[in-house]
C-alpha cells in the first residue's frame, strides 16, 4: 500500500468512477471492503455502474466522503461482475467485518424488500 495515494481498505468511502459509451466518465460514491488482494463494492444489479462495468472494465477510485468530494489521488483500476459464490460469500463476510451493525442493518432491509438477490457484486483489481 505504500505506492498508493490511499489503503481503499480503510477508507469509509470511495468514489468510483466508470465510463459511458460515448466516453463521459460517472463518479458514484460507494463502499469499499478488501478481500483476497481485490476490493470489492455492491449495487443494485441494474444500476447505470453495473452496466458500465459490463460493457467496459475501465474504472479508477479515489477517497471521499459520503457525498462524493474527493480527497485523495485517484487509482486506476479494472472492474468485473463476480458470479463465484464463493467469492461473494467472502466479500459479505469482509463487509460484514468492516462495516458491522450498519451492513446487518443493509442486509436486512434488502432482504425485507427483496432487494438482496438482486444485487451485483463489483470486484475491483488495482492497477
Amino acid at each position: 500500500m505504500d505506492d498508493l495515494p490511499f489503503d481503499p481498505g480503510r477508507e469509509r468511502y470511495v468514489n468510483l468512477a466508470t465510463w459511458r459509451k460515448n466516453g463521459a466518465e460517472v463518479r458514484t460514491p460507494v463502499w469499499i471492503a478488501g478481500c483476497n488482494g481485490d476490493y470489492y463494492v455492491f449495487s443494485e444489479g441494474k444500476a447505470g455502474k453495473v452496466k458500465r462495468i459490463r460493457a467496459n472494465g475501465r474504472a479508477r477510485i479515489a477517497a471521499c466522503d459520503l457525498r462524493g468530494n474527493v480527497k485523495s489521488e485517484w487509482i486506476d483500476a479494472t472492474a468485473r461482475i463476480v458470479t463465484d459464490p464463493r467469492e461473494i460469500e467472502a466479500m459479505y463476510a469482509a463487509f460484514a467485518k468492516k462495516y458491522g451493525w450498519q451492513m446487518a442493518v443493509g442486509n436486512f432491509l434488502a432482504r425485507l424488500s427483496g432487494r438482496f438477490h438482486k444485487r451485483a457484486i463489483i470486484g475491483i483489481h488495482l492497477a
